[in-house]
């Protein structure tokens, strides 16, 4: 063998193998960020499920005529406002994922003070259409938590993979970045005030 084809077929072999890493990174990295936008669509499609029942929940609620009409106008604008906040999962950012999680948030919040002065109204407390929506409401609303704990799940891999060296060095450049995780809301941590009033 010539010995100026040592170094030609050392060359050729380090080439390939940066070749075989490289491919091996991206497929591996496009795998995993499929199931993360995979995952952040069933996100979404609970999110929106949520979104469709509130509607419903705020026309039947409509109904009764002396219900508090503020308490109808948050939900409502709670409602536009979180529908409005739109993430895509290729490129999302903490920020996104904060203001969106504010957003529905602030949406649930609004639904639980709409829930709370139901009470008052016990004709629409027996309205089956309303104890039939609010049913639906509380498994909509597992699913949402599900479907954010699945959403987690499916960036750890992914993170792992775009932020371990050496993968870190081809992640920066093919444009793959880490991705957040859904936090808790803000205030979760705190405890719940109960109130018990028995007059």
């Amino acid at each position: 063998m010539k010995k100026w084809l040592i170094p030609v077929i050392v060359i050729a072999a380090i080439v390939i193998g940066f070749y075989k890493w490289g491919v091996g990174f991206n497929n591996t990295a496009v795998r995993l960020n499929e199931n993360v936008s995979e995952a952040w669509g069933n996100v979404q499609t609970s999110y929106q499920r949520r979104n469709d029942l509130i509607g419903n929940l705020v026309k039947t609620v409509q109904g009764a005529a002396d219900f508090e009409r503020s308490t109808l106008t948050d939900v409502i604008e709670a409602r536009a406002k979180a529908t409005s906040t739109t993430i895509n999962p290729e490129n999302i950012t903490p920020e996104q994922l904060q203001q969106f999680n504010q957003a529905q948030g602030g949406l649930s919040s609004a639904l639980s003070r709409l829930l709370v002065s139901v009470e008052r109204y016990p004709d629409l407390k027996a309205n089956q259409n309303f104890l039939k929506l609010q049913d639906e409401l509380t498994s909509t609303e597992n699913t949402i938590q599900t479907a954010r704990v699945r959403y987690n799940e499916a960036i750890k891999p992914y993170n792992n993979h775009v932020k371990t060296f050496p993968n870190s060095i081809l992640a920066g450049m093919f444009n793959f970045d880490a991705k957040p995780y859904f936090d808790a809301e803000a205030g979760a941590e705190k405890p719940v005030d109960v109130d018990f009033d028995f007059k």
